[in-house]
This record gives C-alpha cells, structure tokens and sequence, in this order.
C-alpha cells in the first residue's frame, strides 16, 4: 500500500462516527491496549483530517482523580436558582419539553461550595450502554476482591488475560478498531468469533466503541472471575464446563452477584443503578439476567464516588476514569464546539422504536415511538488547569421526533456557557 492511499485509508477510518475512543494514546505499554499505538501515530503525523481536539491531548500521568484528599464531599442539596436556569435551559432547546428529560448537574468548580441541580432526576430510565459502566464496576470488584492488597496482579490479569470471542458475541452492529503496527494500518470492524485481546483491549472496545460483543464477552469473564478467584484465568475446558454444567439459574445468580457487588462495594444503591443482563442475544439466551436501570442522581453520585476514587477503590476508579476519556472523535452531548478545550469523560446510551406515521421519516435519534438518548459527563476545562470549570452531567431525554443527539450537543454547549458565567462573569 503506497504511503499516500493509506494516509487516506486511516485518516477516513479515523472519522468513523461509531468509534469514541477512550484512554490516553500514550497507555499501550500500560495496558496493553493496541489501538492507542495507531492513534498516537495518526495524531503525531497529522494524519486524520481532523486532529485531536486539545481537551484530548492530556498523557496518562495527567488523568487523574480529582477528589481524593480533603473533606468527604456528599451530594449536596439542591440549589433551587441554580436548578431554575438549568430548566430554563432545557425548555427552551427542547421548545416546552423540559418534562421529557432528568437532568443531574454537579458543578465542583469551586469544591469548597458546590452546586446542584436536577430536574426528574429520580426517575428510572432503561440506560442502555450507559449500563456498560456497570460492567466494568463489577469487573472491577471481582479483581479487588480476587487481589485486595496487590495492585499488581491486578495490572497483571488485565493485561496478560486473552480474551478470545465465542458465540457469546452474537449478535452485534458496532465496529472496533484494530491496529495492525508491521503495517501501520488501522481499521474498524464487527468482532468475529475468534478475535483475540487482553482484558483490558476488550474494556476499552465496551467503553469506546460501545460494542456489545465487547461487553458480552467482558461479563462472560467477570463471571467466571468473580467464580474461580485466584485460579483466573481458567483452562478453556474448565471454562467450557461451568457454563455448560451449571444450571441456568445458577448461573443467573452468579451474574447478579457481580454485578451486585461492584454496585454495593462503591457505595451505590443498586434500587437505582443496576445492570442485570447481558448485551447480545445468545448471552441473554444462555444466561437468565434481570431488568437494567438507572436513575440521573445516582449516576451523577457514580461519577462523584469516581472522582472521589470510591468506585471499588482509587485503583479501579482512575482506571475506570482513563478508559471513559475521550481522545478521538466526539459524538452526541461530547460533540458540543464548547468543549474542544476541555477533558471529556464520557459514555451515553441510545435506543429508539418507530411507528408509522405519514410525513415523517423515523430513523436513529428521532424515533416516533421511543427516542431515548442517555449521556453521562465530566468535563474539566480546560484540560489539564486544575483551577478551571469542573462539573459533571447526567441527562436522559424521550424527546420524540427530534434529533436527540443534536439536542444534547446544543445542551452541552449551553451547559458549559452557563456553568462558565457562573464562576468568570461570562456573558453566555
């Protein structure tokens, strides 16, 4: 492949809207996460046409938690003028819809007097892949528990672990990247059975890329770590013989014990934030899960116990946060222009159904029947300042008939406009 074809190959892969990759670029000798090495490369040879938005520059040692020393922070009451505009905000963008969406928003820019706001932000919505961070909670804890005292070894079966895709990733839409260093080719595609990366490769396909096979085989292994301990990772005889010989409601029981003990074990209620089920068909087909949600005020205490490193503990927690960082291409709430100086720490979830309906072209975003769009947020800005804006976000919105991800854009631009005016007088 001659130089100039395949500048073009990867600076059109680079732009594939699917992909929202997270990590620091400079983490593969870390982690052992291959793709970083073609992005850094892409990015260090100008190679996509559009490079790294700065929030998206910071190294490794630069993502961090940011709430770990000091007074314990608990969410605070409700700021009543603070929650007014937020309202506001949301009724005029979505013209009179406000009651469409939950809303939570923590504004630690000054941690010595935080601000919150909500709006719905009890209701229990279905969260979609946002429910992948549940995934890696559990994940998480069953390696806490596994090694509580050694961070290596935990370092070690994240990284050393290979993870082979079976049928347990049947079936699934979302490409992944793979990096292909002999070649210095990138390219994106469904995961095929067979496809091989270590645990932590397949983390990072769950959060960046939202692939539900990632996240399906990523469940498949914390169940079986969760079950086995110390002798993870197991033969694939063993392996093959505990899925097979144990009953499915065993199995069931397993499944929500993990994900169970992740929840508990980060001081989080699982009567309002649960993941109960895999994400592809043949896993829930194979192993009986239980119904998923979320509320906005108990993801927005997820992201404070993360900042606070009491998502399992500091180890997981600043993982967890580096995996959730934006370093690539930024869709939906993540995309706001606002942000292009800012860290974003991201995931967001989406699900629509559509119903005929004359004169109206249904279709993804701007479902007729159904049109949930779920985004979770922390946004330090600019990057790396640590006396910049920090705050975090969580909305859900039903907003039929609009474009859902154009609307939390315009909400993430006026958001941080709002927030900005708030601590430096700016005009919004």
């Amino acid at each position: 492949m001659n130089i100039t074809f395949r500048l073009l190959f990867i600076s059109v892969l680079l732009s594939n809207t699917s992909l929202v990759n997270a990590y620091p670029i400079d983490g593969t000798a870390e982690t052992g996460i291959e793709r970083l090495d073609g992005y850094q490369w892409a990015h260090e040879n100008k190679i996509s046409n559009r490079l790294l938005p700065r929030g998206a520059r910071l190294k490794t040692d630069k993502v961090d938690l940011r709430l770990t020393t000091g007074a314990e922070l608990v969410l605070p009451e409700v700021d009543t003028s603070f929650t007014d505009q937020v309202v506001a905000l949301l009724q005029e963008l979505s013209q009179g819809q406000a009651d469409d969406f939950g809303m939570a928003v923590l504004d630690l820019s000054n941690v010595e007097q935080p601000a919150y706001a909500e709006h719905r932000a009890r209701i229990r919505f279905n969260p979609g892949s946002i429910g992948k961070l549940g995934i890696a909670i559990g994940l998480f804890q069953a390696l806490a528990r596994t090694y509580p005292d050694d961070i290596e070894s935990r370092r070690r079966v994240l990284r050393e672990t290979q993870v082979v895709a079976d049928e347990f990733i049947r079936y699934d839409h979302h490409d992944v990247p793979f990096w292909v260093p002999q070649k210095q080719r990138l390219y994106s595609r469904k995961l095929r059975e067979g496809d091989t990366g270590n645990l932590w490769t397949y983390l990072d396909w769950m959060l960046s890329a939202s692939s539900n096979a990632a996240a399906s085989m990523t469940i498949k292994h914390m169940m079986l770590l969760s079950q086995f301990g110390r002798e993870y990772p197991v033969s694939k005889d063993k392996e093959r013989h505990f899925f097979k010989h144990t009953s499915r409601t065993e199995l069931g029981k397993v499944l929500a014990r993990a994900f169970q003990d992740g929840v508990d074990a980060s001081g989080l209620d699982r009567k309002h934030f649960r993941q109960g089920k895999f994400f592809t068909r043949t896993g829930k087909r194979k192993i009986p899960g239980q119904v998923s949600y979320a509320t906005p005020r108990e993801l927005i205490r997820f992201l404070l116990h993360l900042e606070q490193g009491k998502v399992v503990d500091h180890f997981s927690s600043r993982e967890i946060k580096r995996l959730l960082y934006i370093t690539q291409r930024r869709i939906r709430y993540a995309s706001s222009p606002a942000l292009y100086d800012a860290a974003v720490y991201f995931k967001s979830g989406s699900y629509y159904r559509c119903k005929s309906e004359a004169g109206f072209k249904c279709g993804k975003y701007r479902g007729n029947a159904l049109n949930l769009l779920n985004s979770v947020a922390i946004i330090e800005s600019p990057a790396g300042k640590a006396d910049g804006l920090f705050y975090m976000v969580v909305m859900t919105s039903n907003v039929l008939k609009n474009n859902a991800a154009l609307l939390h854009q315009e909400i993430g631009t006026r958001l941080h406009q709002l927030i900005k005016q708030r601590h430096l007088g700016a005009r919004p």
